[in-house]
């Protein structure tokens, strides 16, 4: 009799094991509320464009100052960070008692973006420049 309910509840447990799911969800948090891309300042900003025109390309700049001529330099320093989370759970029942299990992996990545853009007397782009890092 010992022998049967002991195989009883091994195959009960073999089965409640059995019954356990894996599920994987990839979250991705941006700090960036808007997109500015080296793609955007390629494509759209241009010397001899006017301010007005760069604000509706690219939006507000971070810092704006001037060089030693007065003349000003907007600059668009922008921070990005990528955030995924993978996991997988189970949970396993038997007639009296459960069990749960846990397991994942997060991974981290950041984008910096920075923009210089320099206009001359009659607030035209006379120059710009860009730089993009990624770790």
């Amino acid at each position: 009799m010992k022998r049967l309910v002991s195989a009883f509840m091994l195959a009960c447990m073999a089965f409640a094991m059995g019954c356990t799911a894996a599920t994987h969800k990839a979250q991705v948090q941006n700090d960036t509320a808007d997109r500015i891309s080296v793609g955007t300042v390629q494509r759209e900003i241009r010397v001899g464009m006017s301010s007005a025109d760069v604000v509706a390309a690219m939006g507000s700049p971070n810092m704006v100052t001037t060089d030693d001529q007065r003349r000003e330099v907007w600059v668009y320093d922008k921070i990005s960070t990528d955030v995924s989370y993978s996991g997988s759970s189970g949970y396993g029942t038997l007639i009296i008692a459960g069990g749960s299990m846990a397991s994942g992996a997060a991974s981290r990545s950041q984008r910096t973006l920075t923009v210089i853009i320099k206009f001359d007397n009659e607030q035209k782009v006379r120059d710009f420049a860009y730089r993009q890092t990624s770790f």
